[in-house]
């Protein structure tokens, strides 16, 4: 008899702790994305991105992101911008077709957001802390990248005008 009352309780527990658990949430993105950036004499959107994002709002630790910028869908406003800037000066779309990023942690400090993970832009590789922010249908961040840390435009010349520090502003709307 106490055996059985042991598998039962056990059982219970075991029940009940699978609808407390609590796991992150599948997104999709959705349509009007924007990844827009700005420096010195260099400014425009990536028109193609895609990503997976599972986000837990109540546990951000559960959460995990990876996006793909494609490099060939820049677009400064004026094409010969854009074929400089997808050429082996600059981004070298042909050897570098993609920028991306996979978070390897998600936290939550008051109303901000953090993730951390790994970014690669034209082969080069570097952990980096990006805060956003997240609504019931969107996340937002403002971040900067140093082009000069990812090899981007290190030729003499042109890349003087260009400022090293490039500021990100990227919405993703997004739904479940």
């Amino acid at each position: 008899m106490k055996t059985t009352k042991f598998l039962l309780a056990s059982m219970a527990i075991i029940v009940l702790s699978a609808f407390t658990i609590k796991t992150s949430v599948d997104w999709k993105i959705s349509e009007g994305y924007s990844v827009k950036f700005s420096g010195t004499d260099a400014e425009g959107i990536f028109k193609d991105l895609e990503g997976d994002v599972k986000f837990d709002n109540a546990n951000p630790e559960n959460s995990s992101f990876s996006f793909t910028v494609a490099v060939n869908s820049i677009n400064t406003g004026k094409g010969m911008k854009n074929k400089h800037a997808i050429s082996d000066k600059w981004f070298d779309a042909d050897k570098y077709p993609n920028i991306t990023f996979k978070s390897s942690s998600v936290s939550k400090e008051g109303d901000a957001y953090k993730v951390t993970g790994i970014m690669s832009i034209h082969g080069v590789s570097k952990e980096m802390t990006i805060p956003f922010a997240f609504n019931e249908n969107s996340f937002s961040s403002k971040f900067s990248v140093n082009r000069l840390d990812f090899g981007v435009g290190t030729m003499k010349g042109m890349s003087k005008k260009v400022s090293n520090e490039i500021k990100l502003d990227v919405t993703i709307p997004v739904t479940k």
